[in-house]
C-alpha cells in the first residue's frame, strides 16, 4: 500500500557525485513552485494511505523556505515528514541548530544526512558531522545514509565458487554511477539478472515525485504525470501489467527487458541496476512517456 510520497524537491545539489542516481549537480534543472506542490497536496485525501511526506533532491535545503513551508502544509495535514540532505549548510554544530531549529518545531520525524566518501574526505569531521550532532541534541530523530565505494571481494566464498564475482559497497549502478564507477569491475552474464532486487514495482509503499510532474515508481521509470494525470487517479489506475517497462521487469528482471526489446550492447554487466539502467537508457526515445526526465539519464 502507498504510504509515502518523497518530493524531489530539485534535482540541484552543491556536488555532483559520482554514485547520483538522478545526475544532480549545481547546474540540473527542475525545482518545485509552492503552487505545485500544493497540486500534489489536494490530491493526497483522495488517495488516503499516505502518512509520510518527504523532502529530497538534489538538496532540499538549496530552496530552505519554500521546504520548510512544504513541512509545514503536511503537518496542518496530519504527515509525517522526513528529509534527506548532504548537510552542506552546516558550517558549524551551533550555526547547524540555526537551520534545525525550525524543523524541530515543525515535529520532523526524521531527518536522514548523507555522510560518506562520495561527499566527504573526512567522513569524521565535516558539514554532516556537525549536522548529525546538533540535529540529536536538538532531539530531531536523524541518521546517516553512508553509501560505499564499490570494491572487489578478493576472499572466495560459495558465492564466488558459482562464477559470481563479488562486489563489496552498496552503490547502485544506475544514473552517473554507470558513467564514474564501472571501469575494471567484474561482471555478470546479463540472463542472470532476473529480477529487480531493490525495488517493490508492483504495489509500492512510496513514490517519488519531481518539479516536471514525473511520478517516479523508481527513478526516472515513470508511471505518470502529475500535471497531466491528478496524481489520486495515476495511483488509482496503476497497472504494471499494463507499463511497457515495468511488466518485464517484474517477470524476469532486466534480463528480460533487455531481451523483449533486443538491447544488449555487452554480454556481461556488474549487476541489476546496470543492465536495467543501461537497457532503459536506450529506450528512451520509445517510451519517452515512461523513461523520464532525460536529464536522470544524464541528458541535458
Amino acid at each position: 500500500m502507498l504510504t509515502g510520497i518523497h518530493f524531489l524537491l530539485t534535482y540541484q545539489c552543491t556536488y555532483e557525485c559520482d554514485h547520483c542516481f538522478v545526475y544532480s549537480s549545481p547546474e540540473a534543472q527542475g525545482t518545485f513552485t509552492l503552487e505545485k506542490l500544493q497540486n500534489i497536496y489536494r490530491e493526497l485525501p483522495k488517495i488516503g494511505s499516505i502518512e509520510w511526506i518527504y523532502f529530497e533532491g538534489g538538496e532540499p535545503f538549496l530552496y530552505y523556505q519554500l521546504m520548510l513551508k512544504g513541512i509545514e502544509i503536511a503537518c496542518d495535514m496530519g504527515f509525517k515528514t522526513g528529509i534527506v540532505t548532504n548537510g552542506y549548510w552546516s558550517t558549524s554544530e551551533e550555526d547547524a541548530k540555526l537551520w534545525l531549529k525550525p524543523l524541530k518545531d515543525l515535529n520532523v520525524a526524521d531527518l536522514s544526512i548523507s555522510n560518506d566518501q562520495y561527499h566527504y574526505d573526512d567522513v569524521k569531521i565535516n558539514p554532516a558531522y556537525f549536522a548529525y550532532n546538533a540535529a540529536e541534541k536538538l532531539g530531531i530523530p536523524t541518521g546517516t545514509i553512508c553509501i560505499e565505494k564499490p570494491v572487489v571481494n578478493s576472499e572466495k566464498d560459495d558465492t564466488q565458487e558459482k562464477g559470481k564475482p563479488i562486489i563489496g559497497g552498496n552503490t547502485r549502478f544506475r544514473g552517473r554511477a554507470v558513467d564514474k564507477l564501472t571501469s575494471d569491475l567484474p561482471k555478470r552474464h546479463w540472463k542472470e539478472f532476473t529480477e529487480c532486487p531493490h525495488e517493490e514495482l508492483i504495489d509500492p509503499e512510496r513514490i517519488h515525485i519531481d518539479a516536471f510532474g514525473n511520478v517516479h515508481i523508481c527513478q526516472g521509470i515513470i508511471i505518470g504525470n502529475a500535471w497531466k494525470t491528478p496524481l489520486s487517479e495515476i495511483v488509482k489506475n496503476f497497472n504494471p501489467d499494463e507499463h511497457p517497462v515495468l511488466k518485464y521487469l517484474i517477470k524476469g528482471g532486466p534480463a528480460l527487458l533487455a531481451e523483449k526489446y533486443g538491447i544488449k550492447s555487452d554480454e556481461s554487466y556488474i549487476e541489476e541496476c546496470h543492465l536495467c539502467y543501461l537497457t532503459r537508457l536506450s529506450l528512451l526515445e520509445k517510451f519517452p512517456d515512461h523513461l523520464a526526465p532525460k536529464q536522470v539519464y544524464g541528458i541535458n
